[in-house]
């Protein structure tokens, strides 16, 4: 049985978007100021999270991205 989740109401830390992206949370936090990554949420004084649909736009725009320009990459030796 496969099983959904509702992703609406799923958030993450910086810790965990950078995991997720095999990053530092400086580049996380660098990203989100240059305008290059999604809108953080502010859950309270000093709490900032990431919403897990918003994470998973960046992810299909990053794909898409990768897709478009993956011909003009090359590995040199």
């Amino acid at each position: 049985m496969t099983k959904h989740f509702e992703t609406d109401n799923i958030y993450f830390t910086v810790e965990e978007v950078a995991e997720r992206y095999r990053v530092s949370t400086a580049t996380i936090w660098r990203w989100k100021r240059s305008g290059d990554f999604p809108r953080a949420v502010k859950v309270g004084l000093g709490c900032t999270r990431w919403r897990l649909n918003d994470i998973i736009e960046q992810d299909s725009k990053l794909q898409t991205c990768f897709m478009t320009h993956a011909s003009s990459l090359s590995c040199s030796k």
